[in-house]
């Protein structure tokens, strides 16, 4: 059309009015020799959604897929935070968590089975105090294991002559305290899992059979940390600078290498 104005400018000027009329109308009229005028329809109207923006842009659709994948997301964390609770709130409501605590010489005292504070017979020691090396009366030190108790002894008076005491701030636990201190693990930490990061169980736990000792205060513990390898003790766990257990190998080869934590040591799976 373009084309056909600039060869016959005469014809352009000429052009009938009423077809310059035609090409502005929201209709169009198409015309052919001998026929009559053929309306064609405007195209449907599109939804609000359809119609482009301002920057001649087609707006985004969200799919509905989508949609029911983050509401059924969604619903899912819900249900597993309420199931969770209701875990742990089972967990410590049992005295006997997490094992049935049997009768015996390790059961503890009878505070403590029945799920009360624990005492002295149970290896309590309370937080903030600890217990001489030499104190053979109380059970958290009298019950350690003696090859234990004694490399303690001769790690103590080495420690004496660079005016450190070593002293025990926890050492033989009975299997109800042991439940007793997971329990309360399990309300500080908020589940099983970060508390097993901390406290074992009464059947894992290496303090229940007489075999590790926390070592109070932390100058005596960093001390022991540093030279211990050579009374054949060593620290156990990364995130614990208290905790110790015997190794005699250590002596000659040194003390090997630490767990990052309870968890992932493969005496706390059993």
């Amino acid at each position: 059309m373009y084309r056909e104005r600039m060869r016959n400018p005469v014809r352009a000027r000429n052009m009938r009015v009423d077809e310059v009329e035609g090409m502005h109308t929201n209709t169009s009229t198409r015309r052919g020799p001998d026929t009559a005028s053929e309306r064609i329809p405007d195209p449907p109207a599109l939804p609000p959604h359809d119609r482009a923006t301002g920057d001649g842009q087609m707006p985004r659709r969200r799919p509905r897929l989508f949609r029911l994948l983050v509401t059924l997301l969604v619903l899912v964390v819900i249900a597993a935070g309420a199931a969770a609770a209701v875990v742990t709130a089972n967990i410590t409501s049992r005295p006997d968590y997490p094992d049935a605590i049997t009768f015996g010489d390790a059961a503890g005292s009878e505070a403590a089975r029945s799920g009360g504070t624990p005492t002295a017979e149970d290896g309590y020691i309370a937080d903030g105090d600890s217990l001489s090396l030499s104190d053979g009366s109380a059970p958290a030190v009298a019950r350690l294991d003696p090859a234990l108790r004694s490399a303690l002894q001769d790690a103590l008076a080495a420690a004496e002559e660079d005016g450190i005491e070593l002293r025990i701030g926890s050492g033989w636990r009975s299997k109800a305290y042991q439940a007793w201190l997971l329990r309360d693990a399990v309300t500080t930490y908020g589940s099983e899992q970060e508390a097993a990061r901390w406290v074992g169980t009464p059947t894992t736990s290496q303090h229940v059979r007489g075999e590790a000792a926390d070592i109070s205060p932390y100058d005596a513990a960093d001390w022991l940390n540093r030279k211990g390898a050579q009374f054949g003790l060593c620290r156990t766990y990364d995130n614990e600078a208290w905790h110790f257990e015997l190794s005699p190998s250590a002596v000659v080869a040194g003390c090997p290498p630490m767990f990052r934590d309870p968890t992932e040591d493969p005496r706390m799976r059993g």
